[in-house]
Formats: C-alpha cells, structure tokens, sequence
C-alpha cells in the first residue's frame, strides 16, 4: 500500500510525500527510522492515476526526452526529486506527466527511483528498472539514463525506419480495398444489369466478376460481420500464450520480411545484453531481463532454455547452435566471445551489424515495394476492366 505524509525532520523542515508499506503502523515506523516526526498519514488513493487518459498514449519518443532531461537535470547537481519536479512539468504528454508527479512523490516519501519506476512496469520495462538500479548502486545515475536515452533513441529510429518503410504498401493496399469494394458494390451492379439486358452470352471472367458483386451487393453486411468476428477472434488468440507463439513464429518465417523481423529481434537482444552486461548485471539476469525486451515468443523460449543452460555451467552458445532460426554467425560469435572474455565487445559488433543489414534491408524493400505494387494493381485493373470490354466487343461483334 501507498500512504500519503506530511512530516518534519530534525531541523524542523516541512516536507511531503509518499512512502510505501503494507500497514500504517509500518509506514509510520519507516518514516521515525528515517528521523522524521509524522504529522499527517493516510493512505493514498492514487487519484492522480484516475486522471490517466486512456486514449493518450506514451510513445518511445516521450521517454527518450524523459531521460535526456533527467540525465541533464541529475548531472547538473539537481536533487532527485527537485529534477522529477522540473522535467514532469516540461513534458508535453499528460499521462507521462501524471506518472512523473506520482514518481516524484514516491521518491520525495524515501523510495529509490527503480523501486518507483518499477511500479509501471507497462512503461518502464524490466530493462529500464534495473539499468536505472544499476546506476542508483553505483553513483552513475546520470550517465545511465543518458545512456537508456541513446538505447531508447536507436529503438524509437529503428521501428521509425520500419514504419516509414511499410506506410506507402499500407496506404495502397487499404485504398485498393476501398475501390475495390466500391466497384463490386456500386459500378459493377449497372454495368452487369446493361450487359445482362442484352441477352448475350457472357464469357466466364465477367459472369465471375458479376457473381463476386452480387455476393457484397446480397451478403455485404454478413461478410462484414464475419471479418469483424475473424479480427476480434484473432486479437483474442493473440493474447494467449499459445496464439502469440504461432504467430511471431508466422512472421519469422514469412519469405523477405521473415529475415527483417528475424533481425529486428536480433538486434534488440544484442543491444539490450551487451547494455546490461556492461552494466555489471550477472548474464542470467541479463538474459531473463532481455527474453521481455526482445518481443517475440520464439525467442524469448530459446532465451529462457538458455538461461538453464547458463546456471548448468554450459556455454551461452548451446541451445542458439542447435535452433535454426538463430544465424549460425550470431551463435559461433557469442561463443568466441564467451571463450576470449569479451562477450560485452562481440555484443557490441553483432549489434551494429545487424543495425546496418537493418538499414540495407528498408532500402531494398523500398526500392522493391513500389514496383510490385503498380505491377499487382495493373494487373487487377486490367482483368476487371477486361471482364467487361470482352462482352462489348463481342456484342459490337454479332451486328
């Protein structure tokens, strides 16, 4: 539980904030250790997180401020809570600000910044929560949250790339199903009824186009409801450990963009294991922090087998050569790193690495895309435009 205090220390000094305890007697006994003299207690009803707007989300780009300023704010000799204070009132997202001021009472209450980082894990991540630790045990907390704002910042430009890359075939596709239903409901409808008052015979790929429109015209509203069943049944699969396993083992293997999501997870396990090792973090609990942050249940099973492997005594290496969907580069570069005792260094070369292939990859898709895009489009085009010019030169044919 939360409580809410307002105390005075022994020079007499008014102060309030939070601390956290699982009674009020207990809270009241860890404000006295601290020499401070309660006069006001009560637990917290965290009304500052009922203010949170569901629709206003915190991207990776407001984090990215978020520790640059507090990097600035703690190197440049700013209390804690005095710098949590400052920068909450410069950020421009309001659920972030919100989360700010709730960490900001935590830590002025005598919390550790992880401790209180730590209680939005859907924020800050497990990654985060112990860097941040790290830096609180070693008095190098500015320079670890300068250092999370650059791995933050390499993460944000790295789904930026991929984003970028996949919004011109998006908004192509999500327009060609537009037309194509419009066509099928609305042009297609007159044009067949004109040839069908002919009395002609029409060939196969326009009586196929005819009976496809007649299917949205007659069932559009059951088709409707079936794909909107099929999307929420599918989100729903997707949250069970079972569904989300098929699928990112689905998309890993998918021709072309299989090797790009393959090495978008590769490089986040790289960069994310090299950060933490560094960091003086052992390699298990480096690896069970990285198995979260690598966002993919295939991986994220190999990491946890290796982890086992790791408390057993065995190279890091063991469970990767065995499994193909890890490069045998990666898995054999991983070993000599182990073996030489310069795995934070190998780490650090297979994450640019796969940081360039990454970026080759966007340039290739982008040159690619379009090309096969305007090809699949004419090629649609043509045949529904030829389903019914084919009639009409027979038709002007038979006079």
């Amino acid at each position: 539980m939360i409580f809410q205090h307002r105390s005075k220390n022994k020079i007499g000094e008014d102060f309030g904030g939070l601390v956290e305890a699982s009674s009020i007697d207990e809270a009241s006994d860890l404000l006295r250790d601290r020499g401070l003299v309660v006069i006001f207690l009560k637990e917290q009803e965290s009304a500052k997180l009922g203010q949170l707007k569901v629709f206003t989300k915190i991207k990776s780009k407001d984090l990215v401020i978020f520790f640059r300023q507090l990097s600035v704010m703690i190197s440049s000799a700013f209390p804690i809570v005095q710098a949590l204070r400052i920068v909450g009132k410069q950020v421009e997202n309001s659920n972030l600000k919100i989360i700010i001021s709730e960490i900001a009472d935590e830590v002025e209450g005598g919390n550790k910044l992880s401790s209180s980082l730590a209680k939005y894990s859907k924020i800050f991540s497990n990654f985060f929560v112990n860097m941040i630790k790290i830096g609180e045990s070693s008095g190098k907390l500015d320079e670890i949250l300068n250092y999370l704002a650059d791995q933050q910042e390499k993460d944000y430009e790295l789904m930026s790339k991929v984003k970028g890359a996949m919004t011109y075939p998006i908004f192509v596709l999500s327009a060609s199903v537009v037309l194509g239903i419009f066509m099928m409901t609305f042009m297609i409808p007159r044009l067949s009824g004109i040839l069908e008052e002919t009395g002609a015979t029409l060939p196969l790929p326009t009586r196929m186009l005819i009976g496809v429109s007649n299917i949205f015209t007659n069932y559009g509203i059951i088709l409707f409801m079936l794909v909107l069943f099929f999307f929420i049944f599918f989100r729903l699969y997707l949250k069970t450990p079972q569904g989300k396993y098929q699928w990112d083992y689905f998309k890993l293997k998918i021709p072309v963009f299989g090797i790009f999501f393959q090495k978008i997870c590769l490089i986040r396990f790289t960069r994310s294991l090299n950060t933490l090792i560094i960091g003086g973090v052992p390699l298990t609990n480096s690896l069970e922090i990285v198995s979260e942050v690598v966002d993919n249940s295939v991986y994220r099973d190999l990491i946890k087998k290796t982890i086992k492997e790791v408390e057993d005594g065995n190279p890091i290496a063991t469970v990767f050569l065995q499994n193909k969907t890890i490069p045998t580069m990666l898995s054999q570069m991983l070993d000599a790193g182990e073996q030489t005792g310069k795995l934070d260094v190998v780490l650090s070369k297979l994450s640019s690495f796969y940081g360039r292939e990454i970026d080759i990859m966007i340039d290739n898709l982008m040159t690619l895309i379009e090309p096969i895009i305007l090809i699949v489009m004419g090629i649609g085009v043509g045949l529904m435009v030829a389903a019914f010019i084919l009639p009409m030169y027979n038709l002007a044919g038979s006079f």
